[in-house]
């Protein structure tokens, strides 16, 4: 059965080449992050909720937290988009837009967080809250027929003043995970191929006859010859 020493001796003996792999690792995460374009994220966030006075029904909180999550999915859709470009008077498209758009409802609340990254701070502040406008005036249109729900953005969107990715950090950090993982790996490997005597007491239980001296290795002797039991 092999013991935790089994596995520990060869990680020590190989540790040059641990340390090796993973200063590789992460010299090619973190310069990989240098090379990546920042990006920076625009966020809002829009409250679903019912107008005050509204000759409907009224709709229970609990009702509105679920069509909350319905209303999510309909903000990241091709009208809201293409509403938004216009209010902005963009060239792009509102599949383009809708690519890295990503809107999403907040758990047990009626509030949805829409975020919006782009390489620039400013045109990722005015992309998101252009977003949340047009889709506050696309539920108002239909609102008369649906109860009276309101979408209003309860909080637009500041300039982002650090970017979300890349991460220097983070992929430091995942970086010295999987080095020290390969490295670990590629060290067992060497262990398992290496079929070379590492000491006398190996040879006796390969060979079942015990060692009675070792010939030392002489200094001045051919290149290559070493001494070994006998």
């Amino acid at each position: 059965m092999t013991s935790l020493k089994d596995l520990v001796q060869p990680l020590w003996k190989r540790m040059r080449l641990i340390v090796l792999v993973i200063v590789l690792i992460e010299g090619l995460a973190v310069g990989s992050s240098f090379l990546q374009t920042p990006q920076y994220e625009g966020s809002i966030k829009i409250l679903i909720g019912q107008e005050s006075g509204a000759k409907v029904a009224p709709v229970s909180v609990s009702d509105l937290q679920q069509l909350t999550v319905t209303m999510a999915q309909a903000v990241d859709t091709y009208p809201v988009a293409d509403a938004a470009i216009r209010r902005l008077n963009l060239s792009m498209t509102p599949e383009t837009l809708l690519d890295k758009l990503d809107s999403e409802a907040i758990s047990e609340t009626q509030f949805i967080m829409v975020t919006y990254p782009d390489s620039d701070p400013r045109r990722a502040q005015r992309m998101v809250n252009a977003v949340g406008d047009a889709f506050s005036e696309q539920v108002s249109k239909i609102s008369p027929s649906a109860n009276a729900v309101t979408a209003t953005v309860w909080e637009e969107a500041r300039v982002p003043e650090s970017p979300v990715s890349p991460n220097p950090v983070r992929r430091a950090f995942f970086a010295l995970v999987i080095g020290a993982i390969l490295g670990a790996g590629l060290a067992l490997l060497l262990e398992v191929i290496d079929d070379s005597w590492q000491s006398p007491e190996e040879v006796e239980q390969l060979s079942g006859i015990p060692t009675l001296g070792i010939v030392p290795a002489i200094d001045g002797t051919k290149s290559g010859s070493r001494g070994g039991p006998y």
